[in-house]
């Protein structure tokens, strides 16, 4: 029976390397407890200190093809981090944590956060009554703020916490309109509303497939979405034969076979075989 391969230094956020063991925020230092993910854009990390976890997300420096990305990384670790601070009065927001050091040098693709109690939403897994309800006010919130979180497609980016609420991590790729580097574009204010309606898309396909039978209504594709598709759909599949054709992925290139899968991969794996 074939085995996939490890990921090749290409295909890993920080090349050949590992996050840090230890890394030093605000002067309080943690340690490496558990790496949830390390893929193409970023490997995220639990570190535990004397009295805290946290979660530390390290963005790609790894060059593509001799192009270098660090530059990138920063970009995206800068994103994130701006859009917690300004999420920060949100209980269901992580609070974002100061600048990361490892070996006494700053890591400026990194951005760290604080740890939340819980477990990635599982496929059609039943929840509180609450629970998309706080979630949906949270993203209204978050959209009359001016920031579209845009990867609400991912169910692991929602964590079901310990205490039952609903929490959002992963703000790498959010759009932010009132950023000074997009909110001088034409048409900029369009193309927020569209990803806003996505994110509200996202959303009610999550409660669709987490309620009985009958109890929610099937959402409908936004027609942007639609269109986005035809250019996403085909990228994916290509991309998932690539990795195939190198041996990260066996079949047809479902995560789920890949050496060392992302935590909910793992968890949601467990669970089916328990």
């Amino acid at each position: 029976m074939p085995t996939a391969r490890p990921r090749s230094p290409l295909f890993r956020a920080l090349g050949a390397n590992e996050p840090p063991q230890e890394v030093t925020i605000a002067g309080e230092h943690f340690t490496l407890a558990e790496l949830y993910k390390h893929d193409s854009w970023a490997a995220t990390a639990r570190y535990v200190g004397r009295a805290r976890s946290i979660v530390c997300k390290f963005n790609r420096v790894q060059p593509i093809l001799g192009l270098p990305t660090a530059s990138l990384g920063r970009r995206l670790a800068d994103r994130e981090r701006r859009a917690l601070e300004r999420l920060a009065d949100l209980p269901e927001i992580p609070n974002a944590l100061g600048p990361v050091y490892a070996h006494g040098k700053l890591l400026r693709n990194a951005v760290a956060r604080s740890y939340v109690a819980g477990h990635p939403l599982a496929k059609n897994e039943q929840v509180g009554p609450e629970f998309f309800a706080t979630l949906r006010r949270v993203l209204a919130e978050m959209h009359r703020r001016g920031i579209a979180y845009v990867d609400l497609h991912k169910r692991e980016n929602v964590i079901v916490g310990d205490d039952g609420r609903p929490y959002l991590v992963d703000f790498q790729i959010c759009f932010d309109v009132t950023h000074t580097r997009v909110k001088w574009i034409p048409g900029v204010q369009r193309i927020f509303e569209g990803l806003c309606t996505g994110d509200r898309y996202h959303l009610s396909k999550h409660v669709h497939n987490a309620a009985a039978a009958g109890e929610a209504p099937v959402p409908e594709i936004p027609l942007w979405l639609q269109l986005h598709r035809v250019v996403a759909v085909p990228f994916r599949t290509l991309r998932r034969r690539l990795l195939v054709a190198r041996g990260v992925r066996l079949g047809r290139g479902s995560v789920t076979t890949e050496v060392f899968a992302e935590d909910a991969v793992r968890r949601e794996s467990a669970n089916q075989a328990a």
